[in-house]
């Protein structure tokens, strides 16, 4: 475990109940790194070390693979240069085996280890070890009301691909932590470097980290919720106008007392829950059918394409034709989309 001269120890916490790219996908840049840098004859380079969070080193994947690694985290001595802790297990009977880890991973800090970062849900495991209080930080896009939830005094801003504060990083779920490892290369040992990873990878290393996730734009709420309560008509009503005051009559309740059980239990005006709600139905749409940009528009009562534009922009950050590009439905590629009767499809139809 001793380093050689020039390397860098990164120690890449594999949590059970991850998937395998998690943590396969930031050691793999690691070490293609370690590749590009030899073939420049360079004597610098990464350490890398997969290690478990308990004592038996035995790792069960989302996959069901076991995983037997070569080290536990508490092997492991500081200084370290770069920590990562992949994926997390929020199974209760995890909870007494983790305990030794925590106490190691509560010792970690700005002093003996120069980076410390997530993948995924790893970020809830920086956040019980305290690393992440005050700190802005990124998950999964469907964990981030959970991170903001269990850890008020965290930063969660779930949009981001990654993010960094201080020496505090953290990435969204799966290849995102392939985004964050080519930065930390890029970082370490230049661009050139990081585009030669990122080609031996068949990887982009052109997104950005405040590039947004895909993911909700809305949570699932309860069912006694008023948003819930009231979604599924407003999916029916997308195309009209919706006044405050017309969802108020829907529910039998006054404007004003509307709006402030509405902000209460959802923390946004109703404004702002139809808007996403517009793209959440637009995106539906780019998605699974070939409905004209324009059309999609009028139908998600956006009014026009250049509303629907400027509305993508703010939320996802692309255009709705760009956001169709990329996201196509594979089943369309294949020929094979009109054997389906899709429901976006439908409701198109019948407005």
């Amino acid at each position: 475990m001793t380093n050689t001269q020039g390397e860098m120890k990164v120690v890449i916490v594999v949590m059970t109940g991850n998937m395998l790219l998690d943590f396969a996908g930031p050691s793999d840049v690691f070490t293609n790194a370690n590749k590009c840098l030899q073939s420049l004859d360079s004597n610098n380079g990464y350490q890398v070390l997969i290690v478990a969070p308990t004592a038996d080193r035995k790792v069960i994947a989302d996959t069901g693979v076991e995983i037997f690694c070569p080290y536990c985290a508490m092997d492991i001595t500081m200084p370290i240069d770069t920590l990562i802790i992949c994926g997390n297990d929020f199974r209760d009977t995890s909870v007494s085996a983790l305990v030794p880890f925590y106490k190691w991973l509560s010792a970690v800090n700005a002093t003996n280890t120069r980076r410390i970062a997530s993948v995924c849900g790893g970020a809830f495991a920086l956040a019980k070890a305290g690393l992440l209080d005050g700190k802005n930080a990124t998950t999964h896009w469907d964990l981030g009301e959970k991170l903001k939830k269990n850890y008020p005094l965290v930063n969660v801003n779930a949009n981001h691909f990654f993010t960094n504060d201080g020496n505090i990083y953290t990435s969204a779920g799966v290849s995102s932590g392939i985004d964050l490892s080519l930065a930390m290369v890029e970082e370490d040992f230049g661009k050139d470097i990081a585009i030669k990873v990122a080609r031996k990878l068949v990887f982009y290393l052109s997104r950005p980290g405040f590039q947004t996730q895909f993911g909700n734009l809305l949570p699932v709420y309860e069912s006694e919720n008023i948003a819930q309560k009231i979604r599924p008509w407003l999916n029916n009503h997308l195309h009209e106008s919706l006044e405050v005051s017309r969802m108020a009559d829907h529910l039998n309740m006054s404007t004003r007392n509307f709006t402030r059980v509405f902000h209460k239990e959802t923390g946004m005006p109703p404004a702002k829950f139809i808007e996403k709600l517009r793209v959440e139905a637009a995106r539906k749409l780019l998605e699974d059918t070939d409905v004209p940009l324009e059309r999609i528009a009028e139908q998600c009562g956006f009014g026009n394409l250049v509303s629907m534009r400027r509305t993508f922009l703010r939320h996802l950050m692309t255009t709705p034709s760009d956001y169709r590009r990329n996201f196509r439905t594979a089943l369309k590629d294949a020929g094979i989309e009109d054997l389906l009767i899709h429901p976006a499809i439908e409701a198109i139809n019948t407005v």
